[in-house]
């Protein structure tokens, strides 16, 4: 446990001492259940196998910065002979859980919400920096909600849980200093608005299906509104009610249907660079969009990317080397490339922004994002909204 601390520590991830100390109070492997998940290796077909507590698999990775699947296919592994398709809940990446906390920034005495509460391991911080006295955490899956709390219980932290939904928040028991999310949303619930005190914070994965999940750091205003940018990466699931999607690619693609073709002359690399301004823009300009990429097998160098709404529509651009245009079919209500390539093109205009320059703001009529550079004289502009 002190390895894995020490290692924080020198990543950057954990630079408070308060909550250095908190990690140290809180043994990861009391949180990690008796059965966790791992890549089928012997397959090698995306399924997933249950490894257990007694195979040294497990030892090696409950103090290494992995995330680690702790649920699959919500409790009931859909493989007939036992193994599972889809991980519905995981031990996050300790790195990750340091800086979340951090980006928290709380002082003493400050009162939590924490969504998702899972292993109960997060939770258990939250307690060990706080005092159990000042931490509700809520769990939709009622098995997972026994679980976490069965840990938390065996070691000492006694915070309030709540087995329930937690886009609704735990409204009798706010207002809260602090909400922090370990769910991802597409569309931040305005009731963790509401139980969040003016001036308090509101840390939560947020994101689209098609852009990288990023790290929102909202503040709570006195007008019932909370607004931030976003200030790193957080891979995590969604909330349950707004999940993507399941299946692979091609089973939304109806490769029969009449295409409409055409070519382009922007690179489709530039749409979906991991984490930049381009993706951030077109994942929120583009509604109900989804992707896939694949590498020719050989050493061309091409590549296609199919994009999808799982609606009927679709398209493919396909990228050759040295190319000044590339092949674009499209079929379908939508014309999904020109969307996209009308959203780069908009992100082109305004001067290829960094996606922290981009501003969201929730409030009762929903969230709005808004392009907001640094500078006096320069005006917020909203984003193009889709079709």
């Amino acid at each position: 446990m002190a390895a894995l601390v020490d290692g924080l520590q020198a990543t950057g991830a954990l630079t408070d001492p308060r909550w250095r100390d908190a990690f140290l109070q809180v043994p990861r492997h009391l949180f990690i259940p008796d059965r966790i998940w791992a890549d089928d290796g012997a397959r090698a077909d995306g399924w997933m196998v249950p490894v257990g507590r007694d195979d040294p698999y497990w030892w090696e990775n409950v103090y290494a910065d992995y995330a680690l699947p702790t649920q699959v296919d919500d409790g009931t592994p859909s493989g007939t002979d036992g193994r599972g398709r889809y991980t519905t809940s995981s031990a996050s990446q300790p790195s990750l859980v340091a800086l979340m906390l951090e980006a928290l920034q709380v002082t003493d005495g400050m009162r939590v919400l924490e969504i998702g509460t899972a292993t109960g391991y997060n939770a258990a911080l939250l307690c060990a920096r706080l005092g159990s006295h000042n931490v509700t955490s809520i769990e939709v899956d009622p098995a997972l909600a026994d679980l976490g709390g069965t840990a938390l219980e065996a070691t000492g932290w006694k915070p309030t849980l709540v087995c329930g939904d937690g886009a609704q928040g735990v409204p009798e028991a706010a207002p809260f200093d602090r909400v922090l999310a370990t769910v991802a949303a597409k569309q931040i619930p305005y009731a963790w608005v509401e139980q969040t005190r003016p001036g308090g914070v509101i840390l939560t994965p947020w994101g689209n299906d098609y852009a990288a999940t990023v790290l929102l750091r909202l503040t709570v205003d006195a007008d019932g509104t909370a607004t931030g940018r976003p200030i790193g990466d957080a891979p995590f699931m969604w909330l349950r009610a707004q999940r993507a999607h399941r299946g692979r690619w091609s089973d939304h693609v109806d490769f029969d249907a009449p295409v409409r073709t055409r070519h382009t002359r922007v690179d489709p690399h530039h749409v979906v660079a991991h984490g930049s301004g381009a993706e951030f823009t077109v994942g929120v300009a583009v509604p109900d969009l989804c992707r896939a990429w694949f590498d020719a097998d050989d050493d061309s160098g091409e590549s296609t990317l199919w994009l999808y709404d799982t609606a009927g529509s679709w398209a493919s651009v396909d990228y050759v080397p040295g190319a000044g245009a590339y092949a674009v079919e499209q079929a379908g209500p939508r014309s999904l490339w020109a969307e996209v390539e009308s959203a780069w093109r908009w992100w082109e205009t305004h001067g290829r922004p960094d996606r922290s320059l981009f501003e969201v703001t929730v409030g009762t009529e929903g969230q709005r994002v808004r392009l907001v550079p640094s500078g006096d004289r320069i005006q917020p502009t909203d984003l193009p909204s889709g079709p």
